[in-house]
């Protein structure tokens, strides 16, 4: 969105409205009609033109209209000189590191991370291209820094990251890649640019899991990977051209829609996830919480450092029981579903048992089996209420 002629720079809130949006030129409509066609007119001349080019519309995996509309709006969001969008969050990050590495390079990369990010870079890309990879810690950062070698391409951390809340100080992540000569990836999927802009801290990537808060809905796939221009024209040339990781034009148009409300959305997450944070805090029968607005958590202070107006709708917490006490207690759950994904309209949970192969990276009150807990866009006290409900009979505190 370019500045307008009032003199100020637009706030983020109409950024989310007016990014990437403009009036149809034959139609006239104000909102961006959906391009479903996948060709495009040539020009009387086609023989000049590059066939993998993503400059022109020319076909729909070199970059559709939709897309573009959504990439210039994320790009605005999130700060950055320029974006890519692809079919999925595991689409874009898969594209990245497909894009920044080969064979002989090293990543250090963070334990507590989603599970296809260490399918990606401490299996395929170990196994199969010989790319080096240390898990680490990354709140730890003695442990960051010593991780890293003269062949140290890339650090990717996730903050807050999946599934046990873990926070790391991008600033000083940051610091410690550039002076080992290696790029920082951040998956900001948990926080979303309305509270956490990783690019203004430092890295050089900022991803995204559209599909989580961006869209809002539950109804769509897409992944982002915001930075400077330079730095993702290998990715949008070899992960949407190439590889073919290009999002369809009705799910970019719907997750364009969704983003409209994003800070809207997010002040609700925002405020809902604290309370209920506060509230599990609180019971009896609750093992313990992991959120980083609540001064429990180890990581507080740096994420009260990078992270406005709020800590996002992700919480983990764990119950005084055994597993089958774990799985009751959601089959009762009346209000709050038992499904995967996180950053919809309603609240999601899920049990992440004992069996975790990565489980030995985790805390040791994780070790019991716990929950990860997408706290939706409900009124606060039916969530409380929910919780309550199916809690009876099933705990004896005294």
């Amino acid at each position: 969105m370019n500045k307008r002629s009032y003199g100020r720079e637009p706030g983020f809130a109409t950024r989310a409205v007016h990014g990437g949006n403009g009036v149809d030129g034959e139609t006239g409509a104000i909102k961006r009609p959906i391009v479903m066609g996948n060709s495009y007119e040539l020009p009387y001349d086609p023989t000049e033109l590059n066939w993998s080019g993503t400059d022109k519309s020319l076909y729909t995996r070199n970059g559709g209209s939709n897309q573009r509309y959504l990439q210039e709006k994320l790009a605005s969001l999130s700060n950055g000189e320029d974006c890519v969008v692809l079919g999925s969050g595991v689409a874009a990050l898969s594209g990245l590191f497909f894009s920044l590495l080969k064979t002989g390079d090293h990543v250090v990369f963070s334990g507590i991370t989603y599970i296809a990010v260490y399918r990606l870079l401490n299996e395929l890309f170990n196994r199969k291209f010989q790319v080096e990879t240390t898990l680490v810690d990354t709140s730890d950062l003695e442990a960051v820094q010593k991780a890293m070698r003269p062949n140290t391409r890339l650090v990717h951390i996730e903050t807050p990251g999946n599934p046990t809340i873990a926070v790391s100080d991008i600033r000083a992540v940051a610091q410690i890649a550039h002076r080992g000569g290696a790029l920082l990836s951040v998956d900001n999927t948990f926080a979303s640019p309305y509270n956490q802009r990783p690019l203004e801290l430092g890295a050089d990537f900022s991803v995204d899991s559209l599909t989580k808060y961006i869209n809002g809905h539950g109804d769509s796939l897409g992944g982002a990977i915001i930075g400077r221009k330079e730095l993702l024209e290998p990715i949008r040339a070899q992960a949407q051209v190439n590889l073919g990781g290009v999002i369809s034009p009705f799910n970019a148009w719907l997750i364009m829609r969704g983003s409209v409300t994003l800070p809207l959305r997010m002040r609700q997450h925002n405020e809902n996830a604290q309370k209920l944070a506060e509230y599990l805090e609180g019971l009896p029968w609750v093992r313990f919480v992991r959120y980083p607005g609540l001064k429990s958590h180890p990581g507080h202070d740096v994420a009260a450092s990078q992270m406005s107006p709020g800590y996002g709708g992700v919480m983990a917490f764990g119950l005084k029981g055994d597993h089958d006490t774990h799985n009751r207690f959601v089959s009762r759950l009346r209000v709050i579903t038992s499904a995967v994904s996180l950053g919809h309209d309603e609240s999601l949970i899920v049990f992440l048992g004992e069996k975790d192969e990565r489980q030995y990276l985790y805390p040791p009150e994780f070790h019991g089996g716990f929950f990860r807990f997408s706290v939706g866009l409900e009124d606060a006290e039916d969530l409380m209420a929910d919780i309550d409900q199916a809690s009876q009979n099933l705990f004896f505190a005294g």
